[in-house]
């Protein structure tokens, strides 16, 4: 008997089945591409989203020996598929790097009010939201916008192509700017506002709840029983925090993909006004009758950017020997660069989407290493801000739960773990989102009593790494510029 969990990305799809007690049995991910357009537009066919993901399961099921007897799907926030009657896609995904309503943004926060939205759904007025996007769709595609029966989410349009209903996990539809937090439906007041219904959405329900068995037909797609369990998911951020074990309040996780995001577990929602002007998010968990707040930004897509200007070069290594080969060879000491990772923007506390990526320190003496190493050290030294803003709502913490790809870097971790001045404790499973979702399966399938039965059986702590005193005095210089680096090109994203 095994638990599968899935984790729809925003550039892959990864399907892992674990045993009862946490160890992987199997795993297979499939990657893909969105497409960037004119105007801030992303999107992506919502077709190839789907086959990624039937593919990855089906190869998981197939790599495994025990059967799967239940699934979770979690996925990224905000992006959305337009959807007919009957679940089919009407039209491209899109996807939440998309910034084509930032005018539409503008425009609600000024109507409707910065304030009344954040208290509501505890999220910023933000163009990567679904609402401002359907407002954009209304005015730019009213076509495509009459005609869709539905804007579901990346884990309820793949219900709905497994015949099931389209369920979203409230810590998802907290993704929509469009959901009440506190009385976990959709806010009446808003759709009202957006002259939106919740008939065009998906529908609420909580995390772990059963959304239905899997037919014979899709069961068959997927390489598994028919009969299979199928759990309501949630947000990838609440699932991996789960999978880390942070689900008490005052625990802290770190999941270090694309984007970085740390999760701070609460019993209520951060709706005051200082969580409003650190642009913090603070919504639904997956743990029942608890939140979590958040801050973010991009992390991992800086780094996969150098290494694939690289790879042409490199082309007779693999990805992964020119990690080793970058991490290997980076210089010891502080760089003297500093480098944002700011290549679509950046997010807590600025959340502006005009910034970009900036370099400062170079020389002719300037090598490959040193630039890998400087991008780790902007990375930490990034965390080392947002984690500033979070503490200063939630209250001081000192570790840190770290699981996603970037855990891989040990260099990655030392320095985040030196410039923020806090322990980084690593977990047994690297793949903390997929874990959180079988244990939501494994809790809906009654394989455990409750979450944190399955927490204490299949998640465990292996490794905390301590900030080093010494390397972080020699690293204050470079943090400080680091500080200096945004607000000073403040006047060059004004132009």
């Amino acid at each position: 008997m095994s638990l599968m969990g899935v984790d729809i990305g925003t550039s892959s799809c990864k399907a892992v089945v674990f045993s009862e007690s946490g160890r992987m049995l199997a795993s297979a991910a499939q990657d893909y591409s969105p497409t960037f357009l004119e105007g801030g537009r992303v999107e992506m066919d919502a077709h190839a989203l789907w086959r990624a993901a039937a593919w990855a399961i089906r190869e998981a099921a197939a790599q495994a020996r025990d059967p799967v007897v239940g699934l979770t799907i979690s996925s990224h926030g905000e992006t959305f598929v337009p959807v007919d009657p009957r679940g089919e896609p009407m039209g491209p995904a899109i996807l939440n790097a998309d910034n084509r309503a930032a005018a539409e943004a503008a425009e609600w926060e000024q109507g409707f009010g910065r304030r009344r939205t954040f208290e509501i759904t505890g999220t910023v007025v933000h163009p990567a939201f679904p609402l401002l996007k359907l407002r954009w769709l209304r005015s730019h595609q009213p076509e495509l916008f009459r005609r869709a029966a539905r804007f579901a989410s990346v884990s309820d349009y793949a219900l709905l192509r497994l015949g099931l209903p389209p369920y979203i996990g409230h810590s998802l539809a907290s993704r929509f700017l469009l959901f009440d937090v506190r009385r976990h439906c959709w806010s009446e007041e808003i759709l009202t506002a957006a002259g939106l219904s919740p008939e065009q959405l998906p529908i609420p329900a909580p995390a772990g709840a059963v959304a239905g068995r899997l037919s014979a037909g899709a069961a068959a797609e997927l390489g598994l029983r028919a009969g299979t369990l199928v759990a309501v998911g949630g947000h990838d951020q609440a699932c991996g925090a789960v999978g880390m074990g942070a689900i008490r309040p005052g625990m802290v996780s770190d999941s270090l993909g694309s984007y970085e995001c740390v999760v701070h577990v609460d019993d209520h929602p951060r709706l005051d006004e200082a969580a409003l002007a650190a642009n913090l998010n603070s919504y639904c968990h997956v743990v029942p009758g608890h939140y979590i707040t958040i801050v973010y930004f991009p992390s991992g897509m800086m780094v996969k950017w150098y290494c694939d200007l690289l790879s042409g070069e490199e082309a007779a290594n693999s990805p992964a020997d020119l990690y080793e080969q970058l991490e290997a060879k980076a210089p010891p000491g502080p760089t003297g660069l500093c480098i944002t990772p700011h290549l679509i923007g950046s997010a807590t506390p600025h959340f502006d989407s005009r910034a970009t990526g900036a370099i400062v320190g170079l020389t002719p003496a300037t090598d490959r290493y040193q630039l890998y190493k400087g991008i780790l050290e902007g990375i930490a030294s990034e965390l080392a801000i947002v984690t500033e803003v979070l503490a200063g709502v939630v209250g001081p913490f000192d570790a840190i739960r770290a699981s996603g790809g970037g855990a891989r870097s040990a260099l990655g971790l030392r320095l985040r773990a030196t410039i923020t001045g806090r322990r980084i404790q690593t977990l047994e499973s690297p793949e903390a989102v997929c874990l959180g979702a079988a244990l939501l399966a494994g809790v809906a399938a009654g394989v455990y009593r409750d979450l944190p039965e399955a927490v204490e059986q299949a998640v465990r702590v292996v490794g905390t790494i301590e900030p080093d005193r010494d390397e972080a005095r020699a690293y204050a210089r470079q943090l400080r510029q680091y500080r200096l680096l945004y607000p000073a090109l403040a006047p060059l994203r004004e132009l």
